[in-house]
């Protein structure tokens, strides 16, 4: 198991916590059609946030549990950045975009 395995979930727990505290969280599961698409992010059919809920965090979690190899990069800080800007979010994405820089710096981490 990679060492980095219990900082990661983690932090996945904390990224979905935040977003449930800023209301971004979905009750509805988007259209298996929304789900399916091979655009990076997904940007073409799910908003930022509903990639991370039904994308992101439900891959990781495989991940983890089944003991798969980590990514050998993440840029998603850098997305949310761009989403962000260009919605003019200001500040209830600050620390969303924190714990996605973390999440990011712990793929990067030596093993």
């Amino acid at each position: 198991m990679d060492v980095r395995f219990p900082q990661i979930a983690d932090q996945l727990l904390l990224i979905e916590a935040e977003l449930r505290a800023q209301g971004w969280w979905d009750e509805v599961e988007p259209s298996a059609e929304a789900l399916s698409s091979v655009e990076p992010f997904s940007v073409d059919t799910l908003e930022f946030e509903q990639w991370l809920q039904w994308i992101f965090l439900p891959k990781m979690k495989i991940i983890l549990e089944q003991n798969m190899p980590l990514p050998n990069a993440s840029g998603i800080r850098e997305m949310a950045e761009m989403v962000f800007a260009q919605r003019n979010v200001q500040g209830r994405d600050h620390k969303l975009q924190q714990l996605l820089k973390e999440f990011d710096q712990l793929i990067v981490a030596t093993r």
